[in-house]
């Protein structure tokens, strides 16, 4: 059973303590900020969403991050103020750094770069060291493999080995299906942990076909769970994909395979688990998006905690859903290796009793690389460094993309498309991953790469009316601000180049979008048709790759056109999810 109502006054109390860590000074000798009490049996840390950021580096979390309707005002659409206030953050800490996008630029000066796979290393081997052998597991939630030109090169190939190196004894699955089945399975025979999805099935035809499958007669084409022994007690592990891979990414990449959130096989699954393997807890570790995980909790019984992902939320506490069982907490650990979850759980007569939840930053300057990771990362990225570290610009201001809306990352992008490709408009799809850059930042092709790495970078210029321009923006902002979140697949708002135009976030689809105006003042008219450019479609294309645009839109020194962009939002006056 899911953990009981009168544990949650035991857990609000636990989760008060990781409200705020002590104030840093800046040396890798005064790491006692990691040195955490000993609680509980059973101790599983998570990592998610590190799309192969190997290097400690910036990542500015959101200024905008809506919630509407019941979510407003709930983690994870907090932001700000807003966020410091729930948490019982101290504001100009370094957990306000960690956290929230407030006062960035000087916070980073002061804290510096966080993640980093040598300094993940570290942290991960004291965390584990700090419980004894048998009493541990590491997990991570997807998006391991993609998000650098060096995994787009190996096809995530290092990233396995590094994986292998960190200890990671499962992971689920997103970006890592974008490399086509045969890559993804190479990886997968290399890799030492278990991949877990119990949400991916043969089509009707691949099953007729006999095609590859872990579980034919399901048609389960992967392990959906594992059951793992820590301090004596038996923890099952169930993986949940990102559903929705052929509607978010080419269907050509998994053209044998269904996806979907299946909470309805999920339950069986738990149930199973639970009364004929008898374990004494169940976590699910998932790529679905804290929305999406916080609605599967309250339809699925059974499930102690969610380790969610795919979002990038990064969010201290876990949040309690009631269900018809009991009551499952739903985390999530943020992005870009800068967090490390720490879930330690009190196993007792067969259920969990006692919960305690961290959720780390990991501060690079406090923690020692580690000799062997440092190693492998300098051997993985030799053969491509001197050409990634050639100088292409500087920074004229804070560079990055996480936003409900438009950042200055994507402005850059959608400039790149408009006068690269001399287009009146560019369209730029709202990924959530990539780095961030401070003012007077050397820009390099590996820094472009970050921002734009994916197997399907090509760029399309294409007609479009006025009508075709905004319902392709209806249909994003409905995927995002979709009440029901399981009509929600994760990712921001699509960038925009060339126009303004007015977003009323809480309205139906269809009526969201108004007032499209192009950067002269004239309206965008519904039968006339637009230059439009763009890349990461889900038809395959043939135009440049996307990097490469960018690159030499850099390369040209051309000033930043942010008078032609930007949006106008209704009706969301007072909401805690954004800032400013």
């Amino acid at each position: 059973m899911t953990i009981r109502r009168r544990d949650l006054l035991k857990l609000a109390g636990a989760a008060a303590l990781a409200g705020g860590a002590p104030r840093l000074a800046r040396s890798a000798d005064n790491s006692g900020v990691y040195d955490l009490e000993r609680f509980g049996n059973a101790r599983i840390l998570h990592m998610t969403d590190t799309h192969a950021q190997l290097l400690p580096g910036y990542f500015r979390e959101p200024s905008v991050n809506l919630g509407l309707g019941t979510m407003q005002g709930q983690p994870p659409h907090l932001v700000g103020r807003a966020f410091l206030d729930r948490f019982g953050i101290k504001p100009d800490s370094a957990d306000a750094y960690a956290f929230t996008s407030l006062d960035f630029e000087k916070s980073a000066a002061r804290f510096g770069k966080l993640g980093g796979f040598a300094h993940l290393k570290t942290l991960i081997d004291r965390l584990r060291n700090d419980v004894g052998p048998g009493r541990s597991l590491l997990l991570d939630g997807g998006d391991l493999w993609q998000g650098t030109g060096l995994a787009n090169i190996m096809q995530g190939a290092h990233m396995v080995e590094a994986a292998n190196l960190l200890g990671i004894e499962a992971m689920t699955g997103h970006w890592e299906f974008t490399y086509g089945e045969d890559a993804l399975r190479r990886n997968l025979e290399r890799f030492k942990g278990e991949f877990l999805a119990q949400n991916v099935y043969l089509t009707d035809e691949a099953a007729f076909n006999d095609a590859k499958a872990f579980d034919p007669a399901t048609k389960r084409v992967f392990k959906p769970s594992m059951i793992k022994e820590i301090g004596g007690h038996r923890i099952a592990v169930i993986g949940q994909a990102f559903p929705y891979v052929p509607i978010a990414h080419p269907k050509r990449f998994t053209p044998d395979w269904t996806f979907g959130i299946r909470d309805e096989e999920l339950q069986k699954l738990v149930d199973g688990l639970r009364n004929n393997d008898k374990v004494d807890a169940v976590v699910l570790l998932s790529h679905n998006g804290m929305d999406v995980d916080l609605k599967l909790a309250s339809r699925v019984r059974g499930i102690d905690v969610i380790l969610g992902g795919h979002t990038h939320d990064a969010v201290p506490q876990p949040v309690p859903v009631t269900n018809a069982g009991g009551i499952t907490l739903v985390t999530n650990a943020g992005s870009n290796g800068k967090f490390l979850g720490v879930l330690d759980l009190e196993v007792a007569r067969g259920r969990v009793s006692n919960v305690r939840y961290r959720l780390l930053p990991v501060f690079s300057e406090l923690l020692k690389p580690d000799a062997a990771m440092a190693a492998l990362i300098e051997k993985t990225r030799a053969p491509q460094a001197a050409v990634y570290a050639e100088k292409i610009a500087t920074a004229d201001r804070l560079l990055y993309r996480r936003d409900n809306f438009n950042g200055t990352v994507d402005q850059l992008i959608c400039d790149g498309l408009r006068t690269q490709l001399e287009a009146e408009i560019a369209l730029s799809p709202g990924f959530r991953w990539g780095s961030s850059f401070l003012p007077g930042q050397p820009l390099t092709m590996e820094d472009v790469l970050a921002e734009t790495a994916i197997t399907y970078p090509e760029t399309y210029v294409q007609r479009m009316t006025g009508t075709q321009i905004k319902d392709a923006l209806e249909d994003v902002c409905d995927n995002l601000f979709n009440p029901d979140p399981y009509h929600q697949q994760g990712g921001d708002m699509v960038r925009v180049g060339g126009f303004i135009y007015t977003c009323t976030p809480a309205e139906g689809i269809g009526r969201r979008i108004s007032d499209l105006k192009l950067g002269n003042g004239r309206a965008i008219e519904a039968g006339k048709t637009y230059k439009v450019a763009g890349w990461a479609s889900v038809n395959e294309q043939k135009g440049i790759p996307v990097w490469d645009v960018l690159a030499r839109h850099l390369g040209g020194g051309k000033p930043p056109d942010g008078r032609n962009t930007g949006v106008t939002l209704r009706g969301v006056d007072g909401n805690p999810g954004i800032a400013g």
